[in-house]
């Protein structure tokens, strides 16, 4: 009798301990913001605090077709594709009506941590551009009363927009904005295999990768004087010597100082082997044609970094510098389904 209901005991507790797991919401839900360890903390604006229903929405809305002039853009992605870590692989995207944006288009990879946004700095929060973008006449050229009567008449987004916002929400080109900026936000790039030799898997890199990095932290090419941090960016502004005349005047469009003509920012250097082509104009079709540029000191200009000079590689050093390189591609992120387009089928 003893044994029986001892028996009995066991069996009642299994079947609650298993209709606890089956019933918890959140059970099988996977994180929807991972940081590596090895990172800092996110930075995450006040007035914008992330939760996994705006990035459910942000996610939908920057693959969302409805955002563009005709409706045949996909808002974001049309220029940040995620094959590229979130950039294109055109010298110039081209948005509404197939006109050609004026700058080659960064990574959004690790965004959410940059402090200036943009090749000149002009922008300071996400929120921003995600919000202009739906306008200006050569990215989507759309009005934005008429995107949100699109999404008001849709069968899910308004939905979507009282769960992520309230019940008293509506969709706006506002919150349209803060949606995008949150789902932007956990493009977090961490995964490479030189942030596996960072956290201590000393077979992570090659021999070849392993000098290439050597080559890269020295004195002698000083390519970790700008591209510096964790996250390959001083996040300052240089002229590299592309060009001995700049018709794109850079940041000086921005401070109206002559010492900024031709500057432009550094751009982070992970998952660089996926975001060709090169430099702010796109002028670069390869990593070769990169550190060519770079080995030959570049071309004369008033304002050119002075630490922009000859290098004297070797055909084999250079080799070793893009083997190291391209050991800052996370196939991770670049494949990771939580970035992908929910919207497959539109």
């Amino acid at each position: 009798m003893k044994n029986s209901f001892l028996l009995v005991l066991i069996l009642l507790m299994i079947f609650i301990i298993s209709c606890s797991e089956t019933n918890s919401p959140h059970k099988t839900e996977e994180p929807f913001l991972v940081i590596p360890e090895h990172f800092p903390e996110l930075p995450i604006p006040a007035d914008n605090p992330i939760t996994r229903e705006k990035v459910e929405l942000g996610r939908m809305l920057f693959y969302e077709k409805l955002l563009s002039n005709d409706k045949t853009i996909p808002s974001c992605s049309h220029c940040m594709k995620q094959e590229h870590a979130f950039s294109d692989n055109t010298p110039v995207s081209l948005g509404n009506k197939n006109l050609p944006e004026s700058r080659n288009t960064m990574s959004l990879a690790n965004v959410a941590y940059r402090e200036k946004l943009f090749w000149d700095g002009r922008g300071k929060a996400i929120e921003a551009p995600a919000y202009r973008s739906m306008f200006l006449p050569r990215i989507l050229g759309a009005d934005t009363n008429e995107i949100v009567k699109r999404l008001e008449s849709h069968p899910t987004y308004p939905l979507l927009f009282k769960k992520a916002f309230g019940t008293n929400a509506k969709p706006s080109a506002y919150l349209i904005s803060k949606a995008i900026a949150c789902f932007v936000r956990t493009l977090i790039s961490g995964n490479s295999r030189y942030d596996k030799y960072l956290r201590g898997d000393s077979n992570a890199l090659n021999i070849s990768e392993k000098r290439g990095m050597q080559l890269f932290f020295s004195e002698r090419t000083n390519c970790s004087k700008c591209h510096s941090g964790l996250f390959f960016t001083d996040l300052d502004f240089h002229n590299t010597g592309i060009t001995t005349h700049y018709f794109d005047r850079g940041r000086y469009l921005i401070t109206g100082e002559n010492k900024d003509r031709g500057k432009f920012i550094t751009p982070t250097l992970r998952n660089i082997e996926v975001t060709a082509p090169y430099m702010h104009d796109g002028s670069f079709p390869t990593l070769e044609k990169v550190i060519e540029h770079y080995n030959q000191g570049g071309k004369p200009f008033i304002n050119k970094d002075t630490l922009i000079k000859p290098l004297g590689l070797t055909s084999e050093e250079i080799k070793d510098l893009i083997a190291f390189l391209k050991s800052l591609t996370d196939w991770e992120f670049i494949h990771n389904k939580k970035f992908s387009n929910p919207l497959s089928n539109n």
